[in-house]
Parts: C-alpha cells; sequence; structure tokens
C-alpha cells in the first residue's frame, strides 16, 4: 500500500467516521452468482477471533497493513471475485475502493476465541443481518461448532438459525461453515474431520432457520469428499484453511473436490494470503485456474 494512502486511511477513519458508510451505499455491486456459477473469495476473518497464525508464523496476520497490502494484492486479480471479512477489514477495504463490483460476505459470530474456556460459545458479535442489509453486502457467513460435550453449543445452534432466518427475511445468503469438534488431551477444541463426522455436521447446518432458500454451506476438504457432499443439495464453497501439506497438494485436492455437483467455488484466506513462497499473485492465480 502506497504511504499516501495508508495516510488517507488513516486520517479518514479518525476524523470522517461517515466514509464508510457513503462508501457503502456509492460502491458499485454485483449479484452473488454471475452465468459462469463459480466463485472464489477471500477470506480474512480469521483476526477478529485472535487466529493470527499461518503454518509454523505464529504471528503472520499481526500486521494489519501487511494483511490490507495482501487483500489489496488479491482483490485486484483477474478470476476474483470478492472477499469475506469482519467489518474493521472491510471497512478499511471499502475505504480504499478495493471492494467495487465485488462480491462480499460480512463474517457474523467471532466470539469464540481459539484457546479459551468460552472457546465453543460462538456468539455473534461482528455483523448481523440488519448491518449486512445496510452496508449493501451480499451475505452473512457463521461459523457452527458443534461440541457434544459442550453445553454452549445449544447458544450457537440457537444464534446461527436466528441469523439464517434473519439473512433470508432479507434475500441474503447465509453461508454456515459446520464442524463436529471432539477435545484434545490438552482439552482445546478440534475440528473433526472425519467424513462421517463431517455428514453429521452438515446435516444439522442445513436444517437451521424458517427456511434453507438462502443458506449455502462452507465446507472443508476432507477424505472421501464425494460421500461428504452427497449430505445435502444446498450450494457450497470449499474452505481453503490452512492447510499441513505442499501448496501441490493442496491445490490437487482442491481441484478433484471442485467438479462435484453442488460445489460452486473457494473461500480461501491464509493458503492464498500467505504462501509459503509469499508470492500472493501466483497463488491466486493458480486458485482461479482450477475454477
Amino acid at each position: 500500500m502506497r504511504d499516501a494512502a495508508l495516510r488517507t486511511l488513516m486520517e479518514t477513519r479518525a476524523g470522517h467516521p461517515e466514509a464508510i458508510r457513503e462508501a457503502a451505499q456509492l460502491r458499485g455491486r454485483r449479484p452473488m452468482i454471475r452465468p459462469s456459477g463459480r466463485l472464489l473469495l477471500v477470506a480474512a476473518d480469521h483476526p477478529a477471533r485472535g487466529a493470527l497464525a499461518v503454518r509454523d508464523r505464529p504471528d503472520a496476520m499481526a500486521s494489519r497493513v501487511g494483511l490490507l497490502d495482501r487483500l489489496l494484492t488479491a482483490l485486484e486479480r483477474p478470476g476474483v471475485d470478492g472477499v469475506l471479512g469482519t467489518p474493521d477489514v472491510l471497512e478499511d477495504l471499502l475505504l480504499l475502493g478495493a471492494l467495487e463490483g465485488k462480491v462480499v460476505i460480512g463474517s457474523m459470530n467471532r466470539g469464540g476465541v481459539p484457546g479459551t474456556v468460552f472457546e465453543i460459545d460462538d456468539r455473534f458479535t461482528a455483523y448481523d443481518a440488519a448491518s449486512i442489509d445496510e452496508m449493501r453486502f451480499n451475505a452473512g457467513k457463521m461459523l457452527l461448532r458443534i461440541d457434544p460435550s459442550d453445553a454452549a453449543t445449544a447458544s450457537t445452534l440457537a444464534g446461527c438459525a436466528a441469523a439464517v432466518s434473519a439473512l433470508a427475511d432479507r434475500g441474503l445468503t447465509a453461508l454456515v461453515e459446520p464442524f463436529w469438534v471432539s477435545r484434545g488431551p490438552d482439552g482445546r477444541a478440534v475440528n473433526d474431520l472425519r467424513p462421517e463426522a463431517m455428514v453429521r455436521a452438515l446435516a444439522i447446518a442445513q436444517g437451521l432457520g424458517r427456511t434453507s432458500a438462502y443458506t449455502w454451506l462452507k465446507v472443508p476438504v476432507v477424505d472421501d469428499m464425494e460421500a461428504v457432499m452427497e449430505a445435502s443439495t444446498l450450494p457450497a464453497l470449499l474452505l481453503g484453511g490452512d492447510p499441513p501439506g505442499t501448496p501441490q497438494e493442496t491445490y490437487a485436492s482442491w481441484e478433484k473436490a471442485l467438479r462435484l455437483p453442488t460445489v460452486r467455488g473457494l473461500v480461501a484466506g491464509r493458503s492464498l494470503l500467505y504462501p509459503p513462497d509469499d508470492d500472493v499473485a501466483a497463488a491466486v492465480d493458480t486458485a482461479v485456474g482450477l475454477l
């Protein structure tokens, strides 16, 4: 980011906060799906839960300017449809003019901070349906972690169901990211990525709310994806995550899963914004090619 743009951004935030709402109202928007039926979105809602690590770099996402630089690079690449983020990130991008003509998805529940005693209590601490509608965004995304050993799961289920209904009332897409959760030896919550666990999580997620007409699913790439995706007829986007293997292994798994009939595209954050060689443009272009 050029120094002048950064100074303008910070001065606007300090002296003219109303500019955020004005930028949202003036922004050219586009429908969620174009005739190609495919989507590539960049995810940037990790910092709002204090999740700053990427692979072996514990503070990779600590610099906001560094994150914005990478997001600007990604959003400028041909074939990138838009971004998923929390208000702080999306408002920076709005003021920088980076969301013109893009799909924008607001992240809603960021309250379950990893490593805390309240981690599974994924309360809605960011966007709600009304603010997503007011900002003229396309959708709201919510995390649904189901831990059979933690009673806080019940309030997360209820919160997600209410959010699905509220978004549908406004004709907005609800993007639900479900996981079945177990506890590791140290008591930490661990996403259960076995196919049977994912099938169970999807079954619950797609039944939330008064209607599923506007519900999409956000699904990690796991073993036996064919069986996993047979659990639902709802549109789905693949979750890029922070894969442990090489980029080549990751891209191969994405390419295979993208062939499944309900899969409409990919939402990737850390894997594209912080690739091992730090070449964001090349990583994004590779993902675009897979679509």
